[in-house]
């Protein structure tokens, strides 16, 4: 495999077969996987294609480099020509002559799409221990980066109504201060599309070595964040363009988030109806 082969005049299938017989042995497992499973590798991590193909990210990561790519990423958009077809390429993908009504068609059905996967995935055994967690924590920090954040701070919005103190942060440094003195009566939720941001796994690794509990919401399984929590709440959704990042999944998680809710609100009636009274008299004063 060179690394200067011109992906514009070769095929990739043609790429990985051609350049079969001078991979090693690492490399074959990962070709014979992709090869096997070309439309299921689009919606996997560098950790789900690992575990997959008995390999390590860095190998497949030097796999990628090795056929001339930045890495997995730019593989799969190049490959996604290949394996689905025009049509439904098309299908999945926001276009620039779009109507409004296309977007809207396109984008909701991906949500509900990841909806009802979602619901599929779920382990509901996981989502009790959550439950559990949540109502019994003297309080609780909720960490997460980018998109991810606005989950959080739904979290934190949503979870105030049970008069448990929670705060979301998306700064690194307020995240270790956090996990450095947080304690085993504590509980972190992280929340992560991908699972693998280094600065989440930097904050959450010393909460880790704290015996903190950690709760995760994320699109992964098999993702670095993953080993780290307690508990792991997993949601996918389907996304329209490879090229987007975490645009139905940041719904799909409120939608995990909204379970959550429901489920503490169910583990105190009394009391969790009792504050939504209050938050709701509070609020009223404000109105016209």
């Amino acid at each position: 495999m060179e690394k200067n082969i011109s992906k514009k005049n070769i095929s990739i299938i043609t790429l990985l077969r051609s350049s079969y017989n001078n991979m090693t042995k690492s490399e074959k497992k990962i070709a014979d996987y992709i090869l096997a499973n070309e439309k299921s590798v689009m919606s996997q991590t560098i950790s789900d294609l690992a575990v997959k193909a008995q390999s390590s990210e860095i190998t497949v990561s030097r796999f990628c480099k090795k056929l001339g790519f930045n890495g997995l990423q730019s593989f799969k958009i190049a490959l996604a020509g290949e394996v689905f077809s025009k049509d439904e390429l098309l299908s999945q993908e926001i276009n620039p002559h779009d109507s409004y009504k296309t977007i809207a068609e396109k984008l909701f059905s991906s949500i509900a799409d990841g909806l009802q996967d979602t619901l599929k995935l779920l382990d509901f055994e996981e989502i009790n221990k959550a439950v559990d967690l949540i109502s019994k924590a003297r309080q609780i920090c909720v960490y997460g980066f980018g998109n991810s954040y606005t989950v959080c701070k739904d979290i934190e919005t949503r979870f105030m109504r049970f008069g448990i103190p929670v705060k979301a942060y998306c700064d690194l440094h307020m995240q270790l201060t956090a996990s450095s003195l947080l304690t085993q009566d504590d509980l972190i939720i992280a929340v992560s599309h991908t699972g693998s941001n280094i600065d989440l796994l930097q904050s959450i690794e010393l909460a880790h070595d704290n015996k903190i509990p950690i709760i995760a919401i994320t699109s992964y399984m098999n993702s670095p964040l993953c080993k780290l929590a307690d508990v792991v709440l997993h949601g996918m959704g389907r996304e329209v363009a490879y090229k987007s990042e975490a645009v139905a999944s940041r719904l799909i998680h409120m939608a995990i988030v909204d379970v959550l809710y429901m489920g503490i609100y169910q583990y105190n009636v009394d009391k969790g109806f009792a504050n939504i009274e209050k938050m709701r008299a509070a609020i009223a004063k404000r109105r016209l």
